[in-house]
């Protein structure tokens, strides 16, 4: 059933159920996710995936945010081999717009930077594929539902939290009356304004972000190259910034920077946007606003993912802004991060304190996104006399130097972050891309295919093999071989291999996410130690204490 809102948008409307903790007692579930916005319900396909039990909690019965826009729309390689991982990726494919070729510019059509992030990529998914975020949010519904190992429930808002411990306990509003219920571990993805951080006390640090901008989605005739087009300094837009996208259904995002002090009714209004595409397009291009609105970036970062047993992310753990494509793609990324390690803690597998790995990754992560997109913003909106005179000289270098094209910085685009500092992987922790080969029958394979389990991933030579068979449950062995055979890694020509990183007499040890734990000696000992550390993780001082 869909339902047609003002904003052009049609959205899908799911059915609330009256829950069974309504009917007396407290149940206790192993994992409670407030919140079904990307973060959310991609952790909730990825247990489903695992075969791991959830609830899932929404005070909405439909995926986006209603009467708002198409929100975010570019998702980065990363995300997009997670979403292979998933299941969904087939559909996100064929209803969104690839791209890889991203151009900058200035004045009205003066190249003066592009790249092209396909070049040399082994990943079986392309750079981007742009596509309004409620389509992927729909795609993760159906997928939950289609393998029905969790519970999706809406129009079930959390009222009050409680964190203990050993568990959390929460008190949830329905249109049938109010319940409580309690969880071994709450995962809150419930966004920017959570109801749960608020509750829990936890200091965020939000800093008001000082750019503002006017979002347009406009759908049109126009026959235009899908790239993505950045004018540094638009002569049609008052000599400020103007983004250019595709997305999923004819339409384009337009966003035009604003002058800081403007009325932000104003610059909204449907006949003030439109003369503003008009100037950019043309007057002889007929186009149709699907929606229009302003937005401000903010800023905020929390101290620690983990409190107790609550687990934050996506934007209830952190905010940047979103030049780059880096709040959608990073709360997938946490989201991909948390569940495998979730799933090895519910099941018993590991101890609760991997966990704590979680926050120190993912935090990491968030600080480096915050890093590069505020130089994005001090490049596009210069705070200082300083920072302007800087900016207008790499723009007039750009013209003439090709050194000086690489520094124009319009949004560097999200890519995997590596864990390297990180105490579980130390010197490792890089993702690597979602390779392919062909297996005996001919069938093209994915390595994303092999890490739908809970177990990691020991990628070694076929001769090596024999030494590290059998070892742990936990550990899958994957043999790199030169010809097709059983279900080994086909690398006739080497080239597998030198992405991977291995050499001969050495494993790859790969977590479920797809980031490198270890390369180490093929001997059983060696990784029945990384399993160990792993599965028992400590802090080095914790480990010496």
């Amino acid at each position: 059933m869909n339902d047609s809102i003002e904003s052009g948008y049609e959205l899908p409307v799911f059915a609330y159920r009256r829950p069974a903790d309504l009917n007396g007692g407290v149940r206790r579930h192993p994992i409670v996710i407030v919140g079904a916005g990307l973060a959310g319900l991609t952790l909730a396909a990825d247990l489903s995936v695992r075969g791991v039990p959830f609830v899932l909690l929404d005070e909405d019965n439909t995926v986006g945010v209603r009467g708002a826009s198409s929100r975010g729309i570019v998702y980065a390689q990363k995300s997009l081999e997670i979403f292979d991982r998933l299941g969904v990726y087939p559909r996100i494919a064929e209803k969104g717009v690839a791209w890889s070729v991203g151009k900058s510019l200035i004045g009205d059509s003066d190249v003066i930077y592009q790249f092209d992030a396909s070049q040399d990529s082994p990943s079986a998914q392309p750079s981007f594929i742009n596509i309004q975020q409620f389509y992927i949010e729909w795609f993760l519904v159906d997928r939950v539902q289609e393998l029905g190992v969790g519970e999706l429930r809406w129009n079930n808002r959390v009222l009050s939290v409680a964190a203990h411990d050993d568990h959390c306990r929460l008190t949830v509003q329905t249109p049938d009356g109010d319940y409580d219920i309690e969880a071994d571990w709450l995962v809150d993805c419930s966004g920017l304004a959570s109801n749960v951080r608020e509750q829990l006390g936890l200091p965020s640090h939000p800093v008001k972000g000082t750019e503002r901008w006017c979002i347009s989605d406009v759908r049109f005739k126009k026959p235009l190259p899908l790239e993505r087009w950045t004018w540094v300094e638009s002569p049609v837009n008052d000599g400020r910034a103007v983004w250019q996208h595709p997305m999923a259904d004819g339409v384009w995002r337009i966003d035009f920077q604003m002058a800081l002090d403007s009325d932000i009714d104003y610059i909204s209004r449907p006949d003030v946007c439109s003369e503003r595409v008009r100037r950019l397009l043309g007057d002889d291009i007929a186009f149709e606003l699907v929606w229009v609105g302003p937005w401000a970036a903010r800023t905020h970062l929390l101290d620690d993912f983990r409190h107790k047993r609550v687990l934050f992310a996506g934007d209830s753990a952190h905010v940047f802004p979103p030049l780059g494509a880096r709040g959608g793609n990073s709360g997938i990324q946490d989201a991909d991060n948390l569940g495998w390690k979730l799933a090895l803690v519910v099941t018993g597998a590991a101890d609760a304190t991997l966990l704590d790995t979680y926050s120190t990754e993912r935090r990491a992560a968030a600080i480096h996104n915050t890093h590069l997109a505020t130089r994005s913003v001090r490049f596009l909106s210069p705070q200082s006399e300083g920072q302007r005179v800087l900016r207008n000289a790499v723009l007039a270098l750009a013209e003439s130097q090709p050194f000086a094209r690489s520094m124009v910085n319009t949004g560097r685009l999200s890519t995997a972050f590596c864990y390297d500092q990180s105490p579980l992987n130390p010197g490792a922790g890089e993702s690597l891309p979602n390779l392919t080969w062909t297996d005996a029958a001919g069938r093209p394979m994915r390595l994303c295919e092999q890490a739908r389990t809970n177990r990691l991933l020991a990628i070694c030579h076929d001769r090596d093999a024999a030494r590290i068979d059998g070892i742990d449950p936990l550990l899958q062995v994957l043999r790199v071989t030169r010809e097709p055979r059983g279900d080994s890694i086909a690398d006739p020509h080497g080239r597998i291999a030198a992405q991977l990183g291995l050499a001969p007499g050495m494993v790859v040890l790969l977590r479920p996410d797809l980031h490198v734990l270890a390369r180490v000696a093929a001997e059983a000992t060696t990784l029945a130690r990384a399993l160990q550390h792993l599965k028992h993780f400590s802090t080095r001082e914790e480990a010496t204490a």
